[in-house]
């Protein structure tokens, strides 16, 4: 994907806390993709801070199999200290081994869906 590089630097920098590390990223996307396509990768990643922001606002719960799929990385990051995780039920102990397989699969079932996009793409044409 062209440009993939400098947008995933973006998007990482947006989420981190060097201002150094964002000003250098900033500076790359928009020589790389250009002033129009910058502008409207940061506005999907505000987008997504605001819906993250609501989200946690509200207290919306994870649903079942993103709770079972992100259970390790929640835990990594201790997100149950925060008050809107009481929303999201515990994994239970049967449904554990059945978050670790979808962990495994999760990779290769988006390899196969974005490459079954790629080719819908390919053969519809580039969206406008």
């Amino acid at each position: 994907m062209a440009h993939a590089d400098a947008l995933v630097a973006l998007a990482e920098a947006l989420v981190g806390e060097d201002d150094a590390v964002l000003a250098e990223a900033r500076r790359r996307a928009l020589d790389e993709v250009g002033a129009e396509a910058f502008v409207d990768a940061v506005a999907v990643a505000s987008n997504f801070e605001r819906m993250v922001r609501i989200a946690d606002g509200t207290g919306i719960p994870l649903d079942t199999p993103v709770n079972l799929i992100s259970e390790d990385v929640q835990e990594e990051l201790n997100l149950g200290r925060f008050a809107a995780a009481a929303h999201t039920p515990a994994v239970s102990a049967w449904q554990r081994p059945l978050g670790r397989v979808l962990r495994r699969l999760m990779p290769r079932i988006l390899k196969l869906v974005g490459a079954r996009m790629a080719k819908g793409e390919a053969q519809s044409g580039p969206r406008a």
